[in-house]
């Protein structure tokens, strides 16, 4: 039996097609939607707009923890992390806010966003949402 032979490669010689891994990394694809969000005319700015938008919702929250609204900058980081991964869901092209397979690329956002947000909610003192065996588990290990 032979092996299937793909179409040739830039040297015009053809390659051998498998299934299996390559055993070493020649180049990078391009993540799944790393593609510009808008067209190429538009300006900079503008095609990577998804990116923009996290990083500027997260440097107002930086700015409100930085005056000294600690818990409502840190929900505003966490509430961006999960915009982004939301916008990673749905949009076809992300620009740069694409840096891996989409399905990594949510989990990563998703888990960060949402461990900031419940985290900037337990906060001390006067913590917007307790949950109870956590405090247990921390007075048994502490203990």
């Amino acid at each position: 039996m032979r092996d299937a032979i793909s179409a040739p490669d830039a040297e015009g010689k053809p390659r051998r097609t498998t299934r299996r891994f390559p055993l070493f990394t020649r180049d990078t694809a391009r993540p799944e939607g790393g593609g510009r969000a808008a067209p190429g005319d538009a300006p900079a700015p503008a095609r990577q707009w998804p990116i923009l938008t996290v990083l500027s919702a997260v440097a107002l929250g930086l700015l409100l923890t930085a005056l000294d609204l600690f818990r409502v900058g840190t929900i505003l980081i966490g509430a961006a992390l999960l915009a982004g991964a939301v916008m990673r869901w749905m949009l076809p092209s992300v620009g740069m806010l694409a840096v891996r397979s989409r399905f990594t690329d949510m989990v990563t956002y998703s888990v960060l966003g949402g461990a900031i947000v419940v985290l900037a909610l337990m906060a001390q003192p006067g913590p917007w949402l307790e949950i109870p065996f956590l405090d247990d588990t921390l007075h048994f290990t502490v203990r």
